[in-house]
């Protein structure tokens, strides 16, 4: 679809005293590509992009979980594309499909040839970092300190579009700072659906880019779903997806029982897997037969395991993303301290692996 703008209201709302956003109409997009379907229908659940954890060996494990939830990598800076070693960035196993790339900039040119040369890499969706606090993000100019431009904005995610043969989207926050979410956040969605978003992520706590750390900003700031359901209200043809707190696949099928299009799941993907991604496909995409054990994915993981020793690599390198999976399980803790004692040591293969599933009891 393409949305535009036609009119600034200048009422109020009587519900909130507050400024209506700009009015849109929307319209077929006439000969223009058809959004991916497959990151559409995906992101049902998502798991979101996480620096530091969201590499492709955890995108691995985790498609092992669930065959149909959409996967982000971990943002990506465009400049990093464009004039670096794209193909050690962008590189990725056929398996993670379907699969998103988060970038991170604020250039519309530069993210717009980034998105040129990551098409030949197949991803199902370009996503745009809107919701970042950290200060190195902020000195990009890009993150969350784009909440306070949507209309650069608004111009990046026209040119990812402008070359992307797939959906261009958005993750934000809520606001930023002092601004505040009900006034900023519809105004920030209409222009980003002006420019063309047909999906949106909204993290549903405020940013604050002086004062809290990264891993405060993921805590202290309180959550609002209220507002986030708001905007699927407002925005009834946007597909939005709701982030922020969700720790079980309950919390998941509740926002979706709420009208929420879509869930993302951060930290409670990675610290405790099962909890969120065993069973996902059935309770999330109506899936028939049974979900897979814990035990299964750790098995099923082996090859993959060995493919990587044999290329080269260190077991760590894959076991660190494992920890969590037998969370709150009897052996749990045996599993992690096997894995986190043994698995950097020279020479660590699937039999520290096999050792560690040995310490889990029921």
């Amino acid at each position: 679809m393409v949305v535009v703008f036609t009119t600034r209201a200048s009422m109020y709302s009587p519900q909130r005293n507050r400024p209506t956003p700009l009015s849109y109409t929307v319209m077929k997009r006439g000969d223009a590509p058809l959004p991916s379907q497959i990151a559409a229908r995906a992101s049902r659940l998502s798991v979101a992009p996480m620096m530091d954890w969201t590499d492709r060996h955890c995108r691995y494990f985790h498609r092992l979980m669930s065959a149909k939830a959409l996967l982000y990598t971990e943002m990506v800076t465009a400049p990093a594309i464009v004039r670096g070693d794209h193909a050690r960035l962008l590189a990725h196993h056929a398996r993670e499909h379907p699969l998103a790339l988060q970038l991170g900039g604020s250039d519309p040119d530069e993210l717009a040839a980034a998105v040129r040369i990551a098409t030949e890499f197949g991803y199902d969706e370009y996503n745009l970092n809107c919701g970042c606090p950290s200060d190195r993000v902020q000195s990009g100019t890009f993150g969350a300190v784009l909440m306070k431009d949507p209309g650069r904005v608004a111009e990046c995610v026209a040119a990812m579009r402008d070359v992307s043969p797939v959906d261009v989207t958005v993750k934000c926050r809520i606001g930023v700072d002092e601004q505040e979410p009900e006034e900023v956040l519809p105004e920030f969605i209409a222009r980003v659906v002006a420019a063309g978003v047909e999906r949106i992520s909204i993290h549903a706590r405020k940013a604050w880019l002086q004062g809290l750390s990264p891993k405060e900003n993921r805590d202290i700031p309180p959550l609002n779903y209220p507002l986030v359901y708001e905007m699927k209200a407002l925005f009834p043809h946007l597909h939005i997806s709701i982030n922020g707190g969700v720790m079980s696949l309950d919390k998941v099928t509740a926002h979706l029982e709420q009208g929420m299009d879509g869930v993302m799941v951060g930290r409670a993907a990675y610290h405790a897997p099962a909890d969120v991604l065993l069973g996902a496909d059935q309770a999330v995409y109506g899936a028939e037969g049974s979900a897979k054990t814990a035990e299964d994915v750790a098995l099923e993981m082996l090859p993959y395991i060995e493919a990587h020793l044999e290329s080269g690599g260190r077991l760590h390198q894959i076991t660190r993303h494992m920890l969590g999976l037998f969370t709150g399980r009897p052996g749990a803790r045996g599993w992690r301290r096997v894995l986190s004692e043994q698995g950097t040591r020279d020479g660590a293969g699937v039999a520290t692996v096999r050792e560690a599933l040995g310490r889990v009891t029921g």
